[in-house]
């Protein structure tokens, strides 16, 4: 006979926390992609300001770093399970720190990217913006069709600031969540929205290893979000 999947219990407790919500949140980090293959900051070169440099080997570094690292996966079943949970109307919108555009390609209309991401971009030189992750999708780095200038995305311009129309976006979302899904991220960043979170809110935790969430979390499933979301559609189809 057949194991039950070790976390079914908790996949279970999970299903029946979206079925009785109002408003999904879900906040997501690195780990929702690096399962497929993407690239983290953190694998990132970076000047020592905190920040890729705008010439040079660090900007020269940014496409096969970064970018063909970034088109050659796709987004995750856990990318895709978040796009069918705001078509299901459950979903509000996801808020994520993950500059890839996955959740966007995926399909996900409401994405707050907090720390911008490679869906806005700038010129280095005459400020003229080209948004939209297309741009990045050739062999060579893109250049300024007014000044021939360098386009930089936002995380490369800013220094990994913050974009501040997606943080009020975000904001919003939290304040009104009954239910925060917090997927593969280590960070809250308190201040720029997790403080404005409803104090009622459940939060589901989903990560293989310990974070600072741990101690909040209504639920801690210690398992890749992929696989929880396989079990998840499994349930809440009859299947599970």
């Amino acid at each position: 006979m057949k194991s039950e999947y070790k976390y079914m219990d908790q996949i279970r407790q999970f299903a029946d926390y979206i079925d009785h919500s109002h408003s999904i949140v879900a906040t997501t980090g690195a780990g929702i992609s690096v399962a497929g293959g993407g690239v983290t900051y953190g694998q990132m070169r970076f000047s020592g300001r905190g920040g890729m440099r705008r010439s040079g080997d660090g900007y020269s570094s940014f496409l096969p770093t970064y970018l063909e690292t970034m088109f050659s996966y796709q987004p995750s079943f856990a990318h895709y399970a978040l796009a069918a949970l705001e078509t299901e109307g459950k979903l509000t919108g996801i808020i994520t720190t993950n500059v890839d555009c996955m959740h966007t390609i995926a399909g996900s209309r409401n994405v707050a990217e907090i720390q911008g991401s490679l869906q806005v971009n700038c010129c280095s030189k005459c400020g003229r913006h080209y948004d939209g992750y297309e741009i990045w999708k050739q062999e060579e780095l893109p250049k300024c069709e007014s000044c021939g200038g360098e386009i930089l995305p936002w995380p490369l311009y800013s220094h990994i600031g913050v974009w501040d129309a997606d943080v009020r976006k975000a904001r919003k979302w939290i304040s009104q969540a009954d239910l925060i899904l917090v997927i593969g991220t280590r960070g809250n960043y308190g201040d720029v929205y997790w403080d404005y979170r409803r104090r009622d809110a459940v939060i589901v935790q989903i990560n293989p290893g310990h974070t600072g969430f741990d101690r909040i979390a209504d639920l801690n499933i210690r398992e890749g979000s992929d696989e929880v979301f396989r079990k998840l559609k499994e349930l809440r189809e009859g299947n599970g």
